[in-house]
């Protein structure tokens, strides 16, 4: 369900926890907060052999509608089931202030199932009462819209399954300690690298990532380089992960 999704203002809304702190910037995006190549990819894998069973489809049928319906109707459904795994996109609100940025993300999928599920539900249990009108051995259909019905209002109901499903984050980017910055300017991408020391001596660097929008990506990244004049600056291609991103 990634085309089906809710658009608002979520900055208003955002619990954030450092108000006394002014703040410089605020901005949210939907981003695709992943490593996109293999996705990418399979997305093409699957494209084609969608298109080759509906082709299939389309050319066993003797007249011109059911060929539409079934060669047509695989095909979009092959796509639209792929995007909804390939194309998963998060949403992120950023408040940057002159100490940190807070960042609030989460992946809203799950807005647009449960209306979706609770649709389904109504008609599909409408038309079950309208068949068993006709032949009462179609009430066993009934089943599979109250189980749905039962699905989505659990979905409503249950936080603790909503968090984990929409993986709520919530974290802080000390930026005025970042050691260098990168910038991936094709994803609009601001990486600021920090270092993280081990208690048994080891430590790893890794990229915070700070997407912006096409209107204000030079604007952050300007105000940044202000205010770290000393940090090392390039521009290259970021490899991203869930939680950091690290040079390709």
């Amino acid at each position: 369900m990634w085309f089906i999704q809710p658009k608002q203002d979520y900055v208003a809304q955002m619990p954030w926890k450092h108000t006394d702190e002014p703040a410089v910037m605020t901005w949210q995006i939907r981003a695709r907060d992943y490593y996109t190549l293999p996705a990418n990819i399979l997305f093409f894998v699957m494209f084609f052999i969608s298109l080759g069973v509906g082709s299939w489809l389309f050319m066993i049928e003797n007249s011109l509608l059911p060929s539409l319906l079934g060669g047509g109707g695989m095909f979009l459904f092959g796509v639209l089931i792929t995007m909804s795994m390939t194309h998963q996109t998060a949403i992120i609100v950023y408040r940057l202030t002159d100490k940190r940025i807070e960042v609030f993300s989460w992946k809203p999928q799950i807005d647009s199932v449960k209306p979706v599920m609770k649709w389904t539900a109504i008609v599909s249990g409408i038309a079950v009462v309208i068949a068993s009108i006709i032949n009462p051995s179609f009430i066993i259909a009934g089943i599979g819209p109250i189980g749905i019905g039962i699905m989505a209002a659990l979905m409503g109901t249950s936080k603790n399954y909503q968090s984990l499903v929409r993986d709520d984050q919530y974290h802080e980017i000390d930026w005025l300690h970042a050691e260098d910055i990168v910038v991936w300017r094709r994803r609009r991408l601001i990486g600021l690298r920090f270092t993280w020391h081990n208690e048994d001596g080891t430590h790893y660097s890794v990229y915070s990532k700070v997407y912006c929008r096409d209107y204000n990506f030079d604007e952050v990244l300007d105000f940044i380089r202000q205010q770290l004049p000393d940090a090392p600056y390039r521009e290259a291609k970021l490899r991203v992960h869930s939680h950091f991103a690290t040079l390709s």
